[in-house]
């Protein structure tokens, strides 16, 4: 960690505790979706049972608690070193829900999350450092430039579309439109984050950046996100094996979000090409791993017979949701 400055290395912390609570979130949210599946309406499905669960507001808590620490670190550290840290939170869910929610976690699994991890430490390791700042505004004319203002429409747009047209298709055959969803937002979520989170960090240090309407502003858009992407992770984590949400959103999340940082924060315009392309070298082996998780996920169910095939159904249709036919 010799060449990582000081606010980074407070980051990575940070990021590295949020990805303990993030990851074990999804299990124990999940363990509350199902219950509240078996007594009530289904997430999936529109419905909001698990409201009433214990289970899933100890998952609530745990996310939230890995998401202030996750919401520290992008105040110290650039998102291109934050976000793919997420890897962790990812590896541990899957391990998770091979011991407690039966979803097998076979050998090819297992190299696929080594496969993420490693592409994670190799961005981390070549990872640029944060830009100084100031003053919220000066994220505000970051944020109001051209080119990440048509990012951002673009982004609104997708989404936009992808609510009102594809899911009621596909949303509970094709994971990608839910979390596509939540990756999409989840890209201006975080650059809210920065802005906010920014804006503490230099009102505790003695410079209030509440007094200007810039910080109230980022902060009504990061609440109106994350309710947003909550509402579609909790369709998708009802509907979905989750050792294959996690990768899959990961994968996305993580590629919008640093995509959306290069546009607003011009990271990849203080590195030379020898950094930038061992960044994309770690991009590719994250992709690598999360193929191999999503094209061998069946690969752990014990195979059965014709004349059981029947039950077989029953119990795939509880643990990944409705198959086509049921829509």
């Amino acid at each position: 960690m010799g060449g990582m400055s000081s606010d980074n290395v407070h980051g990575l912390v940070l990021a590295l505790s949020s990805s303990l609570f993030i990851g074990s979130s999804f299990i124990i949210k999940k363990k509350g979706l199902m219950n509240a599946g078996a007594t009530g309406i289904r997430a999936g499905v529109g419905g909001y049972s698990y409201l009433k669960e214990p289970w899933w507001w100890a998952g609530m808590v745990s996310m939230i608690v890995g998401e202030v620490a996750n919401f520290a670190a992008y105040a110290y550290a650039p998102a291109i070193l934050v976000t793919p840290l997420g890897a962790l939170s990812m590896i541990i869910s899957a391990v998770l829900a091979h011991y407690f929610l039966d979803e097998r976690l076979h050998i090819f699994g297992v190299i696929g999350c080594t496969l993420c991890l490693v592409g994670s430490t190799t961005i981390v390791l070549h990872a640029p450092q944060e830009i100084p700042i100031k003053s919220v505004k000066e994220v505000w004319l970051l944020a109001t430039a051209p080119g990440f203002l048509i990012y951002g429409c673009i982004v609104l747009i997708v989404v936009g579309i992808l609510i009102y047209r594809y899911v009621p298709l596909y949303g509970g055959t094709h994971l990608v439109i839910y979390v596509g969803i939540c990756s999409l937002m989840g890209s201006l979520t975080v650059m809210c984050v920065k802005a906010v989170g920014i804006a503490m960090k230099l009102s505790f240090s003695g410079s209030n950046q509440f007094v200007y309407f810039q910080t109230w502003f980022f902060t009504i858009l990061l609440f109106g996100f994350i309710l947003l992407q909550l509402n579609y992770l909790n369709r998708a984590l009802d509907t979905f094996n989750t050792a294959v949400i996690s990768p899959v959103y990961y994968v996305m999340f993580t590629s919008f979000t640093i995509l959306a940082s290069m546009i607003m924060f011009k990271n990849w315009d203080h590195q030379n090409a020898s950094q930038i392309i061992s960044e994309l070298s770690g991009f590719v082996t994250i992709f690598s791993g999360t193929f191999l998780l999503h094209r061998t996920k069946d690969m752990g169910t014990p195979a059965t017979d014709s004349p059981k095939l029947s039950s077989s159904s029953a119990s795939s249709s509880r643990n990944e949701g409705p198959t086509r036919s049921e829509l």
